[in-house]
């Protein structure tokens, strides 16, 4: 960071805890933008990571940049990913404790890409054996299968992840990844059953509809084509040019494959995936009594083929639900309207418990077998906070899984700042922010809290609806109680238990929460929500922030109402004045001392007592004020970033002069002491040296001797067999050569004169083989650079060449492309057999239109229509026709009926054409 600070006016501030002003909004995004207008999409707050989505390749994630970034201090290099992960390993390799990376910010802002750089980080910079790449390979390989299963395209991100994961890397002593292990959180199950317009369901559907084999599509019945399950197009984007499906789900397999899932439980997997879409074409009616009845019996015998469960109990179990009458369960009937509510819950069930299923499955693959200590380094990958027009439960759960986080965040930062200043004995300042308790209290608090009230109103008798939830809310909250009332496809659930689907089994084992007295999904987001904050409780943070510079998702363009919105929901400002709290600064004395002693004579070149006395030489030589600075047990403190600024262009300044200083002394040191012992030394060296230098000039002149005569020899016999006297000069020809005509190729296909004239060894191949492969590459790269339309051009030309080409004026028609057709046809709507060419021209000295009887007039239509692949060629006209008798002069024809066909001129002067009744319109 210092090594730049001179740089600070053109690319801003590296770190925002140096600005001045850093209590100002203001300054913080101009600082923010000024950075990004550089591509310098990285800032620090202190340790936290500042990062801006920049919708571009910015070359800064190579293997090079990876090495640049490894064991360096943090500070010493730009900001960047590298280096904040870098950080996290060193630290836990030295302290040997467990840390945490949280990734937060909106759909888009670029949380998934940044986990999977830290990920690629790891994988490159930690030791490495075959054992230790197998887990790596695993753990990277983990990625798309969980964004396959788990991501999906929103209207900010066609990548977005619906799901929050957290992944702990474990590391043995020696810092080498030996395993992993993942939580997910929150999967946003109604994305099964639901997509806003613009969006799609889970990626992994469409890869297996898109990249399926034809083999397994048959055995799943489905079809290629996402138009046909209902599931797939509400959104109506089934097909998105940033994605490929086709490629991607190639991948997935390869990482199924080595994760190490059996091949039965790929088969299940995809069975189950291929019976939630055809569950979604599950269609109901209603019988005369308003009962559900079933539509479609065809999408009912796929769903008992692929989970292994007879068909008529999922008949039942889809139009039924059981309620306890007394100390019995009865059957009582769905509406149709229960019946579609039932259906997409248990599709919403089975996705959901098999993404679970999914997790564990890898994280069996991912298990550590070695018992002895591990550290671990946790990476939290969590959507934001988003408010829609209708918002949903999982939403609600969402957003409030960011106010505690953001809770936890500042908690944590005025806690490492208060240890930090304790340990130092410097006296803590406390820090004025904004306390989101009242938030967070307001949604969990017992009794009083939405999710209690949430609760209670699921458990009440009756009915619970939205309606009587506003009630004791008193305020919008819309489809709570929809994605909580487990009631309605109770009996589906058992059905389920009976699947010979291995993994639907094991979803849907017997022992569940009773949901008459627990609220299963409140609870299980409360336990999962308290499990998290535990875990991360237990190890130290590290923070990444990324924003979004703009909604359209275009490069080099900085939205400031939008950034601004970022920063103040991700509390970045609440942040820096946090980690502001009194100085800007802080430097172990080492350090400090290393780099700025040769601003004071007494501690330069070499300080010979302890580091903080140094400092404290050297900031009263500098002449630092009392409230500028503290003086820590082991750090130095500075208030102001101004003092620092001052320090370090003082440094700039003081560098060159050391430099002059340095090379003056060393040229008198040449010349003053020991010179004599110099001198004997020189001179023994330098002759060493000449006579070292005189054996090679003798072997290298004995070399070209050899080579020079060799290649004479060559010469001599380069028209003859290829011997040993020869091979090598002919072998330096054909490489000349080549060497030249890879500079002198030619560049056009109609280029014929500019082919090197090639070596007489090199004839035969050069004339021949190598000009028409490179003609070959010429003509493939043009036909693959022209359009399908220049493609039909091409063959228009190549067929009236052979038929016409022989005519004086062909190469003049040529340069004008071929229309698909330029006449029009007119017939009328009688039966008559008269057709009327429309042709367009501008000569007037030539004819105008034709009109014509034929005997085949429907084949001749027919006929037209099929070689000029129009159909709206033909134009059937009532009553009467206008054509050009030549350019400017129209005339008409008149058609009617009559029991004798004949044709005359009227009095009008028009054509009168008579066509006989067709006595299949002949009305009695």
């Amino acid at each position: 960071m210092e090594g730049s600070l001179t740089a600070r006016d053109r690319v801003g501030i590296q770190d925002f805890v140096l600005l001045d002003a850093y209590t100002s909004e203001t300054a913080f995004m101009d600082n923010l933008r000024k950075r990004f207008n550089e591509n310098l999409i990285y800032t620090y707050i202190g340790t936290l990571l500042v990062s801006v989505n920049p919708y571009k390749e910015l070359g800064i994630y190579t293997k090079k940049q990876m090495d640049i970034y490894m064991g360096v201090n943090f500070f010493e290099l730009p900001p960047h990913i590298f280096a904040l992960a870098d950080n996290v390993y060193r630290t836990m390799i030295s302290e040997t404790n467990n840390h945490f990376i949280l990734i937060s910010g909106e759909s888009g802002a670029g949380k998934t890409e940044a986990s999977k750089k830290v990920l690629q980080f790891y994988a490159v910079c930690c030791p490495s054996t075959r054992l230790l790449d197998n887990v790596r390979d695993r753990l990277l390989l983990s990625n798309p299968v969980l964004e396959a299963f788990g991501n999906a395209k929103t209207l900010k991100n066609d990548n977005s992840s619906r799901f929050g994961k957290y992944m702990d890397i474990q590391f043995d002593h020696q810092g080498a990844a030996v395993g992993g292990h993942v939580l997910s959180y929150l999967l946003e199950k109604s994305r099964v059953v639901h997509q806003n317009h613009g969006e799609r369901n889970f990626h992994i559907f469409y890869q297996l509809v898109e990249g399926g084999e034809d083999e397994l599509l048959r055995w799943l019945g489905l079809e290629r084509n996402c138009q046909n399950y209902r599931f797939l197009i509400q959104g109506e984007c089934a097909k998105v040019s940033s994605i490929n499906d086709k490629s991607d789900w190639k991948t997935v397999q390869k990482a199924l494959t080595i994760i190490e899932f059996s091949e039965k439980d790929i088969e299940h997997l995809f069975a189950i995936l291929a019976s939630v879409l055809h569950l979604g074409n599950v269609q109901f009616g209603a019988s005369a009594l308003g009962y559900a009845t079933l539509n479609n019996s065809a999408e009912v015998h796929w769903l008992s083929k692929l989970l292994g469960i007879p068909s008529n109990m999922l008949r039942e179990g889809l139009t039924h639900r059981k309620i306890e009458a007394k100390a019995e369960e009865v059957l009582s009937p769905f509406t149709a309207e229960h019946a579609k509510y039932a259906r997409d819950a248990l599709a919403k069930a089975i996705y959901g418990r098999t993404f679970s299923w999914l997790v564990n499955k890898i994280n069996e693959s991912l298990a550590n077998k070695d018992s002895t200590r591990k550290t671990v380094i946790g990476l939290l990958d969590i959507y934001g906070f988003e408010v829609f027009d209708v918002n949903s439960f999982e939403q609600f759960c969402i957003n409030f899984c960011n106010e505690k986080l953001q809770q936890l965040f500042i908690q944590l930062t005025l806690k490492s700042e208060q240890e930090e200043y304790e340990m130092e004995g410097i006296e803590w300042e406390p820090v004025p922010y904004f306390n989101n308790k009242i938030i967070c209290d307001l949604v969990e608090e017992k009794h009083r809290g939405i999710i209690s009230i949430l609760d209670e109103e699921c458990l009440r008798p009756g009915e619970a609806t939205d309606f009587t939830f506003l009630e004791k809310l008193e305020e919008k909250m819309c489809g709570f109680l929809d994605k909580n009332n487990d009631l309605l496809y109770r009996n589906i659930k058992e059905v389920m238990r009976q699947s010979k689907n291995s993994i639907i089994q094991h979803c849907f084992h017997a022992i569940e929460p009773d949901v008459k007295t627990n609220n299963h999904n409140t609870t299980q987001f409360k336990s999962s929500l308290s499990g998290l904050t535990e875990i991360l409780m237990t190890k130290e943070p590290w923070y990444v922030r990324c924003l979004k510079p703009n909604h359209c998702k275009q490069p080099d363009r900085f939205d400031d109402v939008m950034v601004r919105h970022q920063v103040k929901y991700l509390g970045l400002m609440e942040h820096l004045r946090v980690r502001r709290a009194g100085f800007a600064y802080r430097r172990r004395y080492e350090v400090f001392l290393k780099r700025y002693k040769a601003l004071c004579p007494d501690t330069w070149p070499h300080w010979k007592g302890t580091p903080a006395e140094g400092v404290q030489r050297l900031i009263k030589h500098l002449g630092y004020k009392p409230d500028e600075y503290k003086i820590g047990r082991t750090k130095i403190f500075i208030r102001h970033p101004r003092t620092l600024f001052a320090t370090e262009d003082a440094f700039e300044i003081c560098k060159h002069e050391l430099a002059t200083r340095i090379q003056a002394k060393y040229k008198g040191y040449r010349v003053k002491g020991q010179y004599q012992r110099q001198r004997e030394a020189a001179t023994k060296i330098e002759t060493c040296w000449r006579g070292l230098q005189a054996r090679k000039e003798r072997e290298r002149r004995a070399w070209a001797v050899k080579v020079i005569k060799k290649f004479i020899k060559g010469f001599m016999n380069r028209n003859q067999p290829v011997s040993m006297d020869n091979s090598e000069y002919l072998a330096f020809v054909r490489q000349s050569y080549l060497t030249r005509l890879k500079d002198n190729l030619p560049k056009s296909v109609l280029d014929k004169t500019t082919w090197l004239t090639p070596p007489p060894i090199m004839q035969e191949v050069a004339s021949v083989f190598l000009r028409k492969l490179h003609t070959r590459l010429l003509v493939r790269k043009y036909v693959r650079g022209i359009s399908s339309q220049q493609k039909v051009q091409v063959k228009l030309f190549y067929l009236s060449f052979i038929v016409i080409g022989r005519k004086e004026n062909y190469p003049q028609s040529i340069c004008q492309p071929f229309a698909d057709t330029r006449i029009r046809v007119s017939v009328s709507n009688l039966s008559d057999n008269f057709l009327i060419l429309h042709v367009s021209c501008d000569d007037t000295k030539q004819k105008g239109d034709l009109v014509l009887q034929c005997s085949y007039l429907f084949e001749a239509l027919t006929k037209l229509c099929v070689v000029t692949k129009n159909h709206s060629l033909i134009k059937v006209v009532q009553g009467s026709v206008r054509f050009d008798i030549q350019p400017g002069k129209e005339g008409f024809v008149d058609f009617k009926s009559s029991s004798e066909a004949m044709v005359y001129r009227a009095k009008n002067g028009h054509l009168m054409v008579v066509g006989p009744h067709n006595a299949m319109h002949t009305t009695k």
